[in-house]
């Protein structure tokens, strides 16, 4: 039989095959596809139920969210609505939104650009050991929890820590002090802190998609007489440019997440200026006031933020770049 009659005979008889024929012959296919679905309707959406709690007028710990108590229990006032006008209303709303936003944005231009920057000089190291060695030297902090984390830098910043006696000896300080006492230190330590942790994490990544580049572009460039500096800007941002704009979609979708563990374990009353984000603010209202329904509204804002700036986010690099999520 001729191919070009047999290709679309063929095409037609997959065609005919009903649905649940194919869901026959698809089964142990289908059945990983819908473990995976069940274990995601139940752990991401069938918990987003207790959203009801952010638009309830008084929400208690103690109340089964499915129980007729629960469903019965008054909403909270303006349609629902309150709780997410008194966070507006809220003296302290200006300053946790400055602080999120300033913190967020530091992380944002400082360490988002410099995993990259590294990737990208790791890369030009020709060295297979020195490279092996400054990679796990670099992302070792990423396994250490910021509780850890937090206790070492607690003691580094303290009047007789190691900052303090480095700063004194060259000159920096005239007299010790602790750091995390001045909230005008606060974002500092905060942002460098992270790149400290995630530098190296995050240059895994970016490695990862500059190994994937056929090495004959760079051979080529060699042979035109391409510098490394150009065969940098030419070759290996360009090839990686969808990573980093995925990366940076996904980014600019936390900037209401201020990472809550690293700035729990560095917060204290006297910094609270500065450190005071969001997050802590939910958590202050929830565990020490009591206050669940106003808490659960603060974190449905957040979340719905951050929705809306990933897709936009999305939308923007899909137009300029043509390269998104989705």
């Amino acid at each position: 039989m001729d191919k070009k009659v047999a290709q679309p005979l063929a095409t037609t008889v997959l065609n005919k095959k009903t649905f649940w024929q194919r869901i026959k012959e698809e089964r142990w296919l289908q059945m990983m596809a819908w473990l995976g679905l069940i274990w995601m309707l139940v752990f991401n959406y069938a918990p987003m139920y207790g959203l009801l709690i952010a638009f309830k007028k008084n929400y208690r710990i103690t109340t089964s969210l499915f129980s007729l108590e629960f469903l019965k229990s008054p909403w909270a006032g303006s349609g629902g609505f309150q709780h997410f006008i008194n966070f507006f209303k809220d003296e302290e709303f200006v300053n946790i939104m400055v602080n999120t936003l300033g913190i967020s944005l530091l992380k944002l231009f400082i360490c988002f650009p410099i995993p990259i920057a590294f990737a990208i000089l790791l890369n030009e190291v020709h060295s297979a050991c020195f490279k092996k060695n400054i990679q796990t030297i670099s992302y070792l902090p990423h396994f250490l929890s910021w509780v850890v984390l937090g206790g070492i830098l607690t003691s580094w910043m303290d009047e007789n820590g190691l900052f303090n006696q480095l700063f004194v000896k060259i000159g920096l300080l005239e007299k010790p002090i602790s750091f995390l006492a001045y909230p005008k230190y606060f974002w500092a330590i905060v942002v460098f802190s992270d790149l400290w942790k995630e530098m190296g994490w995050s240059a895994i990544i970016y490695l990862a998609a500059i190994s994937g580049i056929d090495q004959e572009m760079y051979e080529a460039a060699e042979v035109d007489g391409a510098s490394h500096l150009r065969q940098i800007i030419s070759i290996t941002l360009p090839s990686i440019k969808g990573t980093i704009i995925i990366m940076f979609i996904l980014a600019v979708g936390g900037l209401l997440n201020s990472n809550f563990d690293q700035i729990f374990v560095l917060w204290n009353p006297l910094n609270a200026e500065r450190s005071n984000v969001i997050d802590i603010y939910t958590y202050t209202t929830a565990m020490r006031s009591m206050r669940y329904s106003y808490a659960s509204a603060i974190g449905l804002f957040k979340s719905v933020v951050a929705f809306i700036l990933l897709f936009f986010a999305n939308q923007f690099t899909k137009k300029v770049n043509e390269t998104s999520l989705f």
